[in-house]
């Protein structure tokens, strides 16, 4: 391996070079100067309008932050919602919340072209057939990341690659040379710092210490800090569905939670998806103020193989918001009563109230 002009040798390796934003090959936009998430937290005056190409969460994340500055903002999503990633119900709720913070959206739309107007810059976009012209003055790119594997030389090592996809490894985040590991956003689909952090723990175990770490048997939550935050790990509805899994799902809402009632938070809930007639957590979404906190109770209990009997039998703070998930147990501890046991229960209560 060479490194500024100095050659190295090696017994195992690891890459984790990492991703850096998407830039689409739209026409125009060699012309005009653009932000990116590396880029944007670097401006030192507010900008009085902000066009946002994207509407997954870096997307909305800064769409709704810009538009609390106070900031004409809008958004283009070529899909019709955004954050198309995540549960129907819960990005619903996050995009009724960033309308009501003054984001235009421009829902199911395609940007056509990039113009330099001046010192502003201006997107001709297309929704439904209709083109429209629209001058910002400033651009912020948020379609995804791409993973940093141009200029390594893999092909001498026989490291097979994808420019889209990064580096190809298997289970172990072994590559197809024996000898070279890789970790992180540079050949893993969930490109979250977090993740990142326990795939460069199990290279480290399968490197060095001849491990057998698996990255599938990770189970990995992820975070979209909105306001309301929406947190998510496992399966979701459509997920077990395309798989053929079958699930009950267990939903609160949390407007029937006495913590959020005082809150005054009007919208949100926890889902929880279970294996069909059993307690076994296969997934689950939170929308609420500090979800991504909330979501570590769920993926503690399926790292560790628990179930909603046991969440609903271990008792929560009160008042709290993460009494939601207890009541989640709640719900399925009940449908454990048979008919039988409930007539028992019933006769048994009438008889009390004769005694």
């Amino acid at each position: 391996m060479e490194v500024a002009g100095q050659k190295l040798k090696f017994k195992k390796a690891v890459i984790a070079t990492g991703a850096r934003p998407v830039i689409p090959s739209i026409p125009g936009l060699e012309s005009i100067s653009y932000q990116t998430n590396e880029t944007i937290f670097s401006l030192t005056e507010r900008p009085e309008s902000l066009g946002i190409i994207g509407g997954g969460p870096i997307g909305c994340e800064l769409a709704q932050t810009f538009a609390r500055f106070g900031m004409r903002v809008t958004l283009f999503e070529q899909a019709d919602h955004v954050l198309s990633r995540e549960d129907e119900d819960a990005a619903r709720i996050v995009q009724n919340s960033l309308v009501q913070d003054g984001v235009q959206l421009r829902l199911s739309s395609n940007v056509k072209e990039f113009k330099a107007s001046g010192i502003q810059k201006t997107i001709v976009s297309e929704t439904g057939g209709n083109s429209s012209e629209e001058t910002f003055d400033e651009i912020l790119l948020s379609i995804g990341r791409q993973p940093n594997v141009e200029g390594l030389n893999l092909e001498a090592v026989g490291v097979d690659y994808d420019s889209r996809t990064g580096v190809v490894v298997d289970d172990y985040l072994k590559t197809k040379n024996k000898n070279i590991y890789a970790a992180g956003d540079i050949c893993f689909p969930y490109k979250f710092t977090h993740a990142a952090d326990f795939l460069a723990r199990n290279v480290i175990r399968n490197a060095l210490f001849l491990g057998r770490a698996k990255a599938s048997s990770l189970v990995i939550p992820w975070c979209t800090y909105t306001d309301p935050e929406i947190a998510h790990v496992g399966l979701s509805e459509r997920e077990a569905r395309e798989q053929g899994i079958e699930i009950d799902t267990y939903r609160q809402e949390l407007s029937e939670v006495d913590r959020a009632i005082l809150e005054e938070v009007s919208e949100g809930f926890v889902k929880v998806h279970t294996n069909k007639g059993k307690g076994e957590i296969l997934g689950a979404t939170i929308v609420a103020p500090h979800a991504g906190d909330l979501i570590s109770e769920i993926t503690l209990a399926m790292v560790h193989g628990l179930g909603l009997a046991e969440i609903g039998n271990t008792i929560h703070p009160y008042p709290t918001i993460a009494d939601a998930i207890r009541k989640l147990g709640d719900q399925y501890n009940k449908t454990r009563v048979t008919p039988f046991v409930a007539g028992l229960l019933k006769k048994w209560l009438s008889w009390t109230n004769r005694v």
